[in-house]
């Protein structure tokens, strides 16, 4: 009896561990290249029982890690806890380059103090996504200053000007008469070189790294590696619903914002936003999250949807003692109601401005703004709104209120 070898095009039976971790890297992804190359790496890991080096670049270039951040990691944990190696590589070098993606001028250089100074909290911040025990650190100077000036020219030799010019924001800079530094086609080098270094399986990266992620498996089989498989998480769009989070945009959830300010901006999103947030986000099954879909189809307030999502997010970066507590202070403040606990501001100068009073509270940022606010009647005294921009608050302890949700107990004395 001859026997017959398999059809390709059959789709691949695969074990129910498989199918699972190839589930848990789908989920929320935007793609997944090559995902036969992927489910390839998966069976062999089920087999042989050795884990699959998987990594994640960050340049420290600001001091702080935000939700947005959080989409890879995220991901990075998931695959962490199917058992696999993840690698937090810190890039110092290439910070030093800058990251051209979605750029459209040349990004500013870091100095190596800003670098090392940002470089200090980020992993920390990492970990708390991340498990510490479990994760390889890694910082791309060891093997990038490595290779001297004789090693980048070989490097540079592996790709073409022609190639790197077919990338999305180096042609529109091009075309429109800006200015590329050659500086720059190092970084998507350098990235690719890392890859090659830490022998990766596969990487993870934003939708805006796609370019990069694929230079490093081009740079893998130069180098006779096996390739990695990329993998893109789509970018969170910020609390403006219209930008991709982003410190600069001030539109972004730091995950070491305090528990009220945390829940508070979760549930300042819009109902549409939630349903971006939540498969990127939280850590509910796909299914789990189109329940509550059809929930919310079925009547459902949308609103308590959201309250637990800001209850999941805010309670992974404290606890839930602290999620419960912004919960309630949201509520109260939401009713009207002075939270507990109230910042408290002594100020001098007596009889003072309204405006110069919220402004001097740290309630505002500019005397014009608090200003606007008064005249807008967001402005309260102990309750009472004030709207006049003329009015002169005299000496004593009271209560100011602007907006909503932002409270402070002023001492105000002539002297």
């Amino acid at each position: 009896m001859t026997q017959q070898t398999p059809d390709s095009h059959q789709p691949q039976v695969l074990s129910e561990a498989v199918q699972h971790a190839l589930d848990v890297t789908l989920k929320g992804c935007d793609e997944l290249l090559p995902q036969e190359a992927w489910v390839k790496k998966l069976v062999r890991h089920e087999q042989t029982g050795k884990p699959l080096r998987i990594k994640l670049g960050l340049d420290p270039t600001a001091p702080d890690i935000h939700l947005g951040h959080t989409v890879v990691l995220n991901k990075m944990r998931q695959l962490q806890d199917l058992g696999h190696q993840v690698i937090f590589l810190i890039g110092d070098f290439t910070s030093l380059i800058g990251d051209p993606s979605g750029r459209n001028q040349t990004r500013p250089p870091l100095t190596k103090a800003q670098i090392e100074a940002n470089a200090q909290t980020y992993y920390k911040q990492a970990s708390l996504v991340l498990d510490p025990a479990r994760t390889e650190i890694r910082y791309n100077s060891e093997w990038c200053e490595a290779l001297g000036a004789s090693g980048m020219i070989e490097l540079s030799a592996k790709y073409t000007v022609a190639r790197m010019m077919e990338r999305d924001d180096f042609d529109k800079r091009f075309k429109s008469g800006q200015s590329i530094g050659l500086h720059e086609f190092l970084y998507p080098l350098m990235q690719g070189y890392d890859s090659v270094a830490l022998k990766s399986d596969l990487e993870l990266g934003g939708t805006d790294q796609k370019f990069n992620l694929l230079m490093g498996r081009h740079l893998q089989e130069v180098y006779a590696q096996e390739p990695q498989c990329i993998l893109t998480m789509p970018l969170l769009v910020g609390l403006d619903g219209v930008d991709k989070m982003s410190k600069s945009k001030h539109n972004y959830i730091a995950i070491t914002d305090d528990a009220n300010t945390m829940f508070a901006k979760v549930l300042s999103i819009s109902d549409d936003l939630m349903w971006t947030w939540y498969p990127l986000l939280s850590f509910k099954s796909t299914q789990e999250i189109e329940g509550l879909k059809r929930a919310v189809e079925q009547g459902l307030n949308p609103k308590e949807v959201k309250v637990a999502l800001a209850m999941e997010i805010t309670q992974r970066f404290h606890n839930l003692q602290a999620a419960q507590a912004a919960q309630e202070d949201f509520q109260l403040r939401s009713k009207g109601g002075v939270p507990e606990n109230l910042v408290e501001v002594h100020l001098s100068g007596a009889p003072l401005g309204i405006g110069a009073l919220v402004r001097e509270a740290g309630l505002a940022e500019s005397g014009a703004e608090a200003n606007r606010l008064v005249e807008g009647g967001g402005v309260k005294i102990d309750g009472v709104v004030i709207k006049d921009k003329a009015h002169k608050c005299l000496e004593g302890t009271f209560v100011l209120q602007v907006g909503k949700r932002r409270f402070a107990k002023v001492t105000l004395k002539s002297q």
